[in-house]
């Protein structure tokens, strides 16, 4: 006999994948078209083709590139541009921190993950709503970003100049916008992370005048400590 009640079934895998590659296709969207620009604006500036392909592989990571090259380009040496880079990417040490259980076990599986580490993956993963969710974010969306980014950088840096000034196209403006919109919900939930995402911002904003380009974000963190479950 059928029951007059319906019956809520939790969503298939698949199902859980299919919606998780089509909340991911925004961010992959950005990263593509930032990485265009980054390979273009790498070559334009006098650098060989392989200098941001052979970074967007090995380093993966959008602002210490960005960053690591204008240092290139300026006249500065490998090291210099390499300890930018590095300065500016010590921020995945605490998101690292945030997805460790969700890499899984094994030591490969763990170097890979940490590789995908980024603010957009690990944005995306913690929104979700359970582990098992958070896992899959995770994986899906960092390894379609490293697909996309490091094609939009080839594509990019083939066409060196052929695009002209990219900064007249706001392409400054894709990632911003995306994690904006991942961590939405997040601050709507719970007071805890508007408090810190209000001191980072305040604290971002008021040293952005006095260092170079990329510290504030990384300043930034210290809006962690105004959040309950980091001060206990």
């Amino acid at each position: 006999m059928r029951s007059p009640h319906r019956t809520t079934l939790p969503p298939s895998t698949g199902t859980r994948r299919t919606s998780l590659v089509r909340d991911s296709s925004l961010v992959w969207l950005a990263s593509g078209v930032v990485g265009v620009s980054f390979g273009a604006v790498s070559v334009a500036g006098g650098l060989p083709v392989w200098v941001p392909v052979l970074m967007s592989l090995v380093v993966y990571a959008g602002s210490a590139q960005f960053s690591a090259v204008g240092v290139l380009l300026a006249g500065g040496g490998p090291l210099a541009a390499a300890a930018t880079g590095l300065l500016l990417n010590t921020r995945t040490a605490a998101f690292s921190l945030a997805v460790a259980d969700l890499l899984g076990p094994g030591r490969a599986t763990r170097l890979l993950g940490a590789h995908l580490v980024t603010d957009e993956t690990v944005a995306f993963a913690l929104a979700q709503p359970d582990p098992a969710r958070r896992r899959a974010a995770f994986w899906i969306s960092g390894l379609g970003l490293f697909a996309v980014w490091n094609a939009g950088v080839v594509i990019g840096a083939l066409a060196g100049t052929a695009l002209g000034d990219t900064s007249r196209y706001g392409l400054d403006a894709a990632f911003p916008a995306v994690l904006v919109a991942l961590v939405l919900p997040s601050l709507r939930k719970d007071a805890g992370v508007r408090r810190s995402a209000l001191l980072g911002a305040a604290i971002a904003l008021a040293v952005t005048p006095a260092v170079p380009a990329g510290i504030p974000v990384l300043l930034a963190l210290l809006g962690l400590f105004a959040h309950p479950g980091v001060r206990r």
